[in-house]
C-alpha cells in the first residue's frame, strides 16, 4: 500500500440547533496507517467522539472528505456504506448501552455475520464460539443477556462484535473510560494483543493519557473541535509544544507526591467555550497563559515543525539551525 490506510481531509461535522450552529468538528485532518495505533485525546466536548462517529458513517460529515484505502466514503448512502462496513467497525464507550439487552450475547456477536451473509448458519455458530474465546469469554456464557456481565465483560462482547466481520480499522471510542483500573487494564491488553494478530488499525479516542501512552504509536490532541498539536507518541511526551498539550500532560496524576509532575506548566482557568460560539483566532486563546493581540485576529496552521510533530501555534516556531522554540 502505497499511501495511509484512512485519510481524513478537512472534515467539518456541524449541527443545527434553535441555539444556533454547534460546531463540533470543524476542519480536521487525519491519517491512519495499516498497523498503527493513532491515539485521539482532549477535554469532554472537543468533539473526539463526534469525529469517530462521522469516519464510521454513524453522522453525516458536513464537509470534508473520508477515504478508506483510497476510497471516498463520506457521504455515500447507508446501502453504499453498507459494502465497506466489513472493513471499519467501532467499539462503543458505554459497554451496556451499545448491546442489544433483548438478545443473548452468542446473537449479538453474530449479528454482524447474519447482516453481510457471511456463511451458513452452522459456521456463524462456530465462528461466534472463536470470537468469545479469543477475548476471554466461555463459550456458555453465549446464552446470557448483556445485564447478566459485569461491565468489562460487556466491553469483550463488544470487541467480539467489532471483530466479527475481520475489519481493518476499529474506531475505539473511549472504550475503557467506564471500566474499573484493572479491568482497563485487562482490555487494553486485549487490544494490543488483538491488534498484533489481526494487524488492526485503531483511532483510540480517550481524555485518559496514561491509556494513550501505552497503546498508541501518534497522538493527535484536539481541542473545540480543531486538531492543535499531532505528534509520534515518544516526541509528544519528551517535549509538548502546545500550551493546551502541555496543560493536559501536567493535569496527569503522579502516584508518588514527591516525584516531579511530567510537565511544569500553569494551569489554565475557566471550561472549554461552546462550539456555538467558538472565539475568533486560535480557539484555545481565552484560556492559553501565552496568548497575544494575533491569537484574536489570525488562526494558527498546523504546521511540521519537527519530523512528523505537528503543531498549531503562532509562537512553535522551526529556526533554520532545526531547532525549535515554543512559548
Amino acid at each position: 500500500m502505497s499511501g495511509p490506510l484512512l485519510s481524513i481531509a478537512g472534515l467539518i461535522v456541524h449541527f443545527n440547533t434553535s441555539q444556533g450552529t454547534v460546531r463540533a468538528v470543524d476542519g480536521v485532518s487525519l491519517s491512519l496507517n495499516k498497523g498503527e495505533t493513532l491515539g485521539l485525546v482532549g477535554e469532554s466536548g472537543c468533539g473526539k467522539s463526534t469525529l469517530g462517529k462521522a469516519i464510521v458513517g454513524l453522522v453525516k460529515p458536513t464537509a470534508g472528505s473520508v477515504q478508506l484505502d483510497g476510497m471516498e466514503i463520506a457521504g455515500l448512502s447507508r446501502g453504499e456504506l453498507r459494502r465497506h462496513r466489513a472493513r471499519l467497525q467501532m467499539i462503543f464507550q458505554d459497554p451496556y448501552a451499545s448491546l442489544n439487552p433483548r438478545l443473548r450475547v452468542g446473537k449479538i456477536i453474530e449479528e454482524p455475520l447474519s447482516v453481510h451473509g457471511v456463511g451458513n448458519a452452522r459456521e456463524r455458530r462456530a465462528a461466534v464460539v472463536q470470537l468469545a474465546e479469543r477475548v476471554g469469554l466461555r463459550p456458555e456464557m453465549l446464552t446470557r443477556h448483556p445485564h447478566e456481565f459485569s461491565g468489562g465483560q460487556r466491553q469483550r462482547i463488544g470487541i467480539a462484535r467489532a471483530l466479527a466481520l475481520n475489519p481493518e480499522i476499529i474506531i475505539c471510542d473511549e472504550p475503557v473510560s467506564a471500566l474499573d483500573v484493572s479491568v482497563q487494564a485487562q482490555v487494553v491488553n486485549l487490544l494490543g494483543d488483538l491488534q498484533r494478530e489481526r494487524g488492526l488499525s485503531y483511532l483510540f479516542i480517550s481524555h485518559d493519557l496514561s491509556v494513550v501512552q501505552h497503546l498508541a504509536h501518534r497522538v493527535a490532541v484536539m481541542y473545540l473541535g480543531k486538531i492543535v498539536e499531532q505528534a509520534p507518541r515518544k516526541s509528544l511526551w519528551a517535549r509538548p509544544l502546545h500550551p493546551y498539550t502541555r496543560t493536559l500532560l501536567a493535569a496527569v496524576p503522579v502516584p508518588d507526591p514527591d516525584q516531579p509532575k511530567l510537565i511544569d506548566q500553569p494551569m489554565v482557568e475557566g471550561e472549554i467555550p461552546s462550539p456555538l460560539n467558538p472565539p475568533s483566532g486560535c480557539h484555545f486563546r481565552t484560556r492559553c497563559p501565552f496568548a497575544q493581540a494575533i491569537c484574536a485576529e489570525q488562526e494558527p496552521a498546523l504546521k511540521e515543525v519537527a519530523d512528523g510533530h505537528f503543531v498549531a501555534c503562532h509562537f512553535v516556531e522551526r529556526k533554520p539551525d532545526g531547532t525549535v522554540t515554543a512559548p
